[in-house]
């Protein structure tokens, strides 16, 4: 009855919590002439699964992005009340809040068991690249796992409420094999194919060992990504990512393993996020949410719609914006590093990145400290006498005043 959501369930690897799958399955199983795995299970569990919930609105300058209930890529038209949010929505929001000027810092309200492991990990990446142009925090709330959390790990910082969990690190692929019940039914199933693997994957057959090798081969290879991706946004080691086994991981426990930074609830993290924002010295603008595409913002100040839709942008222009800005954080640490190099501290580069510094900052800073040696310290004199029978070093020879030129000629 329902084909196209019984190819996106069955015979393609899920980053879905089990449990979950479950509940989906007790929900479609019926309507996909399956029986329910779960006993009593019923197509009305599908209605009370819980929608995605109305953007709130958060601190001063902070975009609240809910992402709650299953995910998938595409909703294929779904409505919110199938309890399914997509990627695509997901990174509509992200981009709307880069290119909002109001925004300051987007907190990712994270209530998800997962979904499909399809475009899952295109989107975790946009979620990092996106903390060069602003700070991006997440909060488990209450949960976070399997594709959920490869999303939420991407962000500076997480927090899990006290009830809520992270992990579920695994990938989970379902055959369905019904040539059983197909007998049963008086049917018989004869596939006509072209090319030996076409009808691997059948659910009117066994699962072949050659099809079963070829699903866990897969299977395998989007566990190795999750794995890499995970370890590389928490700065924890593969082997420890894998030791997890997929397992669940709730309040103190998920901050213990290194999968979280912190326990608390969405309102007090969002507190610590505008205190955050507000001594990093960003303009406080006035109170404003993430709608949905096609929404409008929330907003609280006295702008007219007209005012407010002049400031959206489209997705491209959204992109193109952040594809500036990384190329020019870039340069800005390229050429402070080089600057720390020249005054005889590289050790120092990062500090200075990691505090936000500009280039004129850290000039500033290495003048002042370089004065401050120069008055300290006595001038004592190693000229040598045979050293005016050797031929001197001419000064543009020189790579230090090379990159000094550099950089005059740059300004």
């Amino acid at each position: 009855m329902l084909p196209h959501l019984a190819s996106r369930i069955f015979g393609t690897p899920l980053l879905v919590h089990s449990a979950k799958l479950d509940v989906i399955l007790s929900a479609l199983g019926p309507r996909l002439g399956i029986d329910s795995p779960i006993p009593g299970g019923s197509p009305e569990l599908l209605a009370a699964v819980p929608g995605p919930r109305p953007n709130m609105q958060g601190a001063v300058g902070i975009a609240v992005i809910p992402i709650h209930g299953t995910l998938v890529k595409r909703t294929l038209g779904l409505e919110a009340a199938s309890g399914l949010t997509s990627y695509q929505d997901i990174g509509a929001m992200l981009d709307a809040a880069l290119a909002d000027p109001s925004v300051t810092g987007i907190l990712l309200d994270v209530d998800s068991p997962g979904g499909e492991a399809s475009g899952s990990f295109e989107l975790a990446r946009r979620v990092r690249e996106a903390t060069v142009v602003k700070p991006i925090w997440s909060v488990a709330n209450d949960a976070a796992f399997s594709a959920a959390y490869a999303i939420a790990s991407s962000a500076e910082r997480i927090v899990v409420t006290e009830t809520g969990g992270v992990g579920s690190i695994g990938v989970i692929a379902l055959h369905i094999d019904q040539s059983v019940k197909d007998a049963n039914d008086g049917y018989r199933y004869t596939a006509i194919t072209a090319g030996r693997h076409k009808n691997d994957f059948s659910p009117h057959e066994p699962l072949t060992d050659t099809a079963k090798g070829e699903l866990q081969s897969e299977v395998d290879r989007l566990y190795d990504i999750f794995v890499g991706h995970v370890a590389a946004m928490r700065g924890l080691p593969e082997m420890a990512v894998r030791a997890t086994e997929a397992a669940l991981y709730f309040g103190p426990n998920a901050t213990a393993a290194g999968l979280a930074d912190a326990v608390g609830t969405l309102e007090a993290t969002l507190t610590e996020f505008s205190i955050y924002l507000s001594s990093r010295g960003r303009k406080a603008p006035p109170t404003r949410a993430v709608a949905r595409p096609g929404a409008t913002h929330l907003q609280e100040d006295d702008m007219s719609l007209e005012e407010t839709q002049m400031e959206m942008i489209g997705v491209d222009q959204a992109a193109v914006l952040v594809a500036e800005a990384r190329r020019e954080v870039t340069q800005s640490a390229q050429a402070i590093a080089e600057l720390c190099l020249i005054a005889g501290c590289p050790d120092k580069a990062a500090a200075f990145i990691a505090e936000g510094k500009s280039e004129a900052d850290v000039r500033r800073v290495l003048c002042e400290a370089k004065a401050a040696r120069s008055e300290a310290t006595p001038i004592h004199s190693t000229i040598t006498p045979e050293a005016g029978t050797e031929t001197p070093e001419r000064p543009e020879a020189s790579p230090v005043v090379a990159a000094v030129k550099k950089l005059i000629h740059k300004e």
